[in-house]
């Protein structure tokens, strides 16, 4: 066979079906063709490879060592092919594309930016699910996510943003200037719906602080970390947050870390399917997201 020279299109296909089922009644089913036809497509492309690609079973295709690389490769190829034919005959005039974050993340550090992707595509429209939850990456639910964790989430490119530091937070009219002045005043808590754990609480905070006589259990509790943000602000206690979420307030004085410690996090990555690595609308809103870290 050439070097520059792939077998039938036609043979590849058959192949990739009856591998993704392990059946060739199925494939065949699939492809509208007839169970011999795909049995001769796959004899036709193992005579010219010159190798086997399954192991026949009475009922069942076993793929063998090399079976499993091509499938690996065909499987991707084809669909990449369907996602370029699908985008040319539809032809959208305006396009969708749906990242899915936590409400501080979208709110404190993601919408003052929107701007900039909507300079560099005017026909991409971002949308932006809100939530704790973690959810589906599959084009319906969302398309890409921020998440915080150790960025091995299997099926799915991780790019680390930055890392998650929580420091405790207060307003500087509050005059904290030492751990045990917290006693003086309520602690605010983070308690998100709907999430299985939060990354850092005052629980575990006082574990390393070891304040004295200082009650995590007391003060008011946010479901939502921007209101949490805006109690703080407005002086009705001391917070524990992510120090690059509040990073503008610390700078412009507007909150102030009166000590420490200063808790690690999981950082937060950037995730998407690997699949869509080379989606162009996935592409457009990583740039723009890798640009603001």
């Amino acid at each position: 066979m050439a070097a520059n020279r792939i077998p039938s299109l036609s043979a590849l296909r058959a192949f990739e079906a009856a591998a993704r089922y392990q059946s060739a009644k199925r494939a065949a089913e699939e492809l509208s063709v007839t169970p011999t036809a795909i049995s001769h497509q796959i004899r036709l492309l193992e005579d010219e490879l010159g190798l086997a690609l399954f192991v026949r079973k009475p009922r069942q295709l076993i793929l063998t060592t090399q079976g499993k690389e091509l499938q690996s490769v065909l499987s991707d190829s084809f669909d990449s092919i369907a996602a370029v034919v699908q985008r040319l005959k539809t032809k959208p005039e305006r396009q969708a594309i749906t990242l899915s974050t936590t409400p501080a993340i979208a709110v404190r550090w993601l919408l003052p930016w929107i701007s900039r992707l909507r300079e560099s595509h005017p026909k991409l429209d971002l949308r932006i699910h809100a939530t704790h939850e973690v959810v589906e990456l599959d084009g319906v639910t969302a398309d890409l996510a921020i998440r915080y964790g150790k960025g091995d989430w299997p099926g799915l490119v991780a790019e680390k943003l930055f890392d998650n530091r929580f420091i405790p937070a207060c307003s500087p009219k509050l005059h904290i200037r030492k751990p045990k002045d917290l006693c003086r005043y309520p602690l605010i808590h983070f308690e998100p719906n709907n999430a299985k754990s939060v990354p850092v609480d005052w629980e575990i905070w006082q574990h390393f602080a070891k304040v004295p006589g200082l009650d995590i259990s007391a003060g008011p509790i946010f479901s939502d970390e921007t209101h949490a943000v805006s109690a703080t602000l407005n002086g009705e206690g001391v917070a524990l947050m992510s120090k690059a979420l509040i990073m503008d307030e610390l700078e412009n004085g507007r909150l102030v870390q009166p000590f420490g410690p200063e808790l690690k996090a999981e950082p937060f990555h950037l995730v998407y399917p690997e699949r869509r690595r080379k989606d162009p609308a996935i592409m457009s809103v990583r740039d723009w997201i890798m640009g603001l870290s």
